[in-house]
């Protein structure tokens, strides 16, 4: 007799509470997570409905270009790391920003792809106060798959220590490397903008973050390459993310979704152009045969990886949050530390505007 969907439905739920129950024994053995709080929850009965278009209104487009409320104190610090993506910010706290500063921040974000700002208060302010500031930027996403904070499915959890291998299994287990390029949730129908990410227990050496700027890794192809490129369109799935989920006894909170996007994409603020497609989540190139689609994503995902004169690589400390445009960036995590060491941060997803095409 096949079992029934409510034997599933527990089997399921015990494997998901025996995996954190040894996410917990592991932490008690190790003296604990710092914020044991933003542990990552999993429940499969959470579920929501599907994500629903809303009306967007970038909060960059009011603000001072001349940024007085974000950069105007006499103790802030800037230093630039690169032309193209990155600055590091010392002497401002996010959490005190006024609605004025926090447009600010979101063109700033903008113009420089990617902050860095160091010796924030931000992860001590706790979950209500760090959700109102990224609804500054939009409506955040709610992860279908990701462990969340219980009682705010807003987070999504990063989490890894001597008990938890998901991130290279994820990725694949035969792999030379753990370095996946991608743009966050790119599968919405309203991909996301400005995204904050702090770290809560970070490894000694290493943990990093490297980004690439999608604008300059447009400028770089050829006039006429460019020409060819805008105007085509790609599909983005959340398919092979949910059922890696199910796979493992975890939640799928929504169906997963496929969307369509421009392969070339304008930002609504700085009006730059930007390639907008990612090893992650791109899995196809619309009206192309697959060996043709294979073979032009191929080129693109090289150019991206092998850029290395426009990457940066976000290092982090004790109070670091990195804040940055997922429209005009991707990025991957840098699996270069031990095994027992445990990393742990949290990410807000504020969704932007469906893809504009170039």
């Amino acid at each position: 007799m096949a079992p029934s969907v409510a034997d599933h439905s527990q089997n399921t739920t015990e494997t998901v509470t025996s995996e954190v129950l040894k996410l917990q024994l592991n932490n008690a053995q190790n003296k604990g997570p710092s914020y044991p709080a933003y542990l990552p929850h999993f429940d499969v009965n959470e579920k929501f409905p599907p994500t629903e278009i809303f009306e967007f209104t970038d909060p960059a487009l009011k603000a001072d270009p001349k940024k007085p409320n974000l950069l105007g104190g006499a103790d802030v610090k800037v230093n630039h790391l690169t032309p193209y993506l990155g600055t590091e910010i010392s002497g401002v706290q996010i959490s005190q920003l006024s609605k004025e500063g926090l447009a600010e921040l979101g063109l700033y974000t903008a113009e420089r792809k990617v902050l860095v700002f160091r010796d924030q208060d931000f992860k001590d302010i706790g979950p209500e106060r760090q959700i109102e500031i990224a609804k500054t930027f939009g409506k955040i996403q709610i992860h279908p798959t990701s462990g969340n904070v219980k009682g705010y499915p807003e987070f999504h959890v990063v989490y890894r220590d001597g008990s938890d291998s998901s991130f290279r299994e994820y990725n694949g287990s035969n792999r030379i490397n753990n370095t996946q390029w991608h743009s966050d949730i790119s599968y919405e129908k309203q991909t996301p903008g400005t995204t904050l990410f702090w770290i809560l227990d970070q490894p000694e050496t290493g943990g990093s973050t490297l980004f690439s700027s999608q604008v300059e890794a447009y400028n770089r192809l050829s006039p006429e390459f460019q020409k060819r490129l805008e105007g085509l369109k790609a599909v983005h799935s959340a398919v092979y993310q949910a059922d890696f989920a199910r796979a493992r006894g975890g939640p799928v909170r929504r169906e997963p979704v496929e969307s369509i996007h421009p392969l070339v994409r304008r930002h609504p603020v700085t009006g730059e152009k930007a390639l907008y497609v990612n090893q992650g989540f791109t899995r196809s190139i619309v009206g192309f045969k697959d060996e043709e689609s294979e073979y032009l994503l191929k080129f693109l995902y090289d150019h991206i990886a092998k850029g290395a004169d426009f990457h940066i690589r976000a290092t982090y400390q004790p109070g670091t949050v990195v804040v940055w445009d997922n429209r005009l960036t991707v990025h991957s995590a840098v699996d270069d530390f031990a095994d027992n060491v445990r990393r742990h941060a949290v990410r807000l997803t504020p969704q932007a505007e469906i893809p504009i095409p170039a």
